[in-house]
């Protein structure tokens, strides 16, 4: 148990009887009320945020977590399959757990899984990643006069909007958290 003053961006508490992922944390003190912690948390079973407060004494029961780094190798019917560079085991996922991290996934590509009470609770993927264009229509010469965007599908089956002077078989770098273009790698 911890005090709830002694919450953190990052840390994993239960709240309710399902364990969550603090994503903000705001200590108040409104004029002459007691103090109270503010927190943004995020349900790891369900993916919901929701808004907490606590007071400044309250206990909060913290959940043992672990982070560790795998590397993607390869999916087939059975689901997704990652190896753990330590000591080299197989970690499969099925398709529902990995969600759409599915479409930034290439070969060798690092990402961290999170354990939350020695069960894998989600996957984060790093910020950006470079992905390779397989398909995209030529940009028509002269249609430049603002920032002309066109359709290009990536590697993974993604299907995001680029300038017109990407073309097939160029790499690009892509951003995990919204799906956009950030430029050519």
């Amino acid at each position: 148990m911890a005090a709830a003053n002694d919450l953190r961006k990052g840390m994993c508490i239960r709240y309710n009887g399902n364990p969550a992922i603090v994503l903000e944390v705001q200590h108040r003190t409104p004029g002459n009320l007691r103090a109270f912690v503010q927190a943004i948390i995020r349900y790891i079973g369900t993916g919901k945020s929701a808004d907490v407060r606590f007071g400044s004494t309250d206990k909060v029961e913290t959940v043992d977590v672990e982070r560790k780094e795998v590397e993607y190798s390869y999916k087939d019917q059975t689901g997704f399959h990652f190896m753990d560079p330590e000591n080299y085991e197989t970690i499969d996922f099925d398709e529902a757990f990995v969600g759409d991290t599915k479409e930034y996934l290439t070969e060798n590509l690092k990402v961290e899984v999170l354990y939350v009470e020695g069960k894998a609770a989600s996957i984060t993927l790093p910020s950006s990643v470079v992905l390779t264009v397989t398909e995209s229509a030529e940009g028509v010469r002269g249609d430049s006069a603002n920032n002309v965007q066109k359709p290009a599908t990536l590697e993974t089956g993604k299907i995001i909007q680029v300038p017109l002077f990407v073309k097939e078989g160029e790499k690009v770098k892509v951003s995990t958290e919204n799906g956009s273009y950030m430029g050519r790698a």
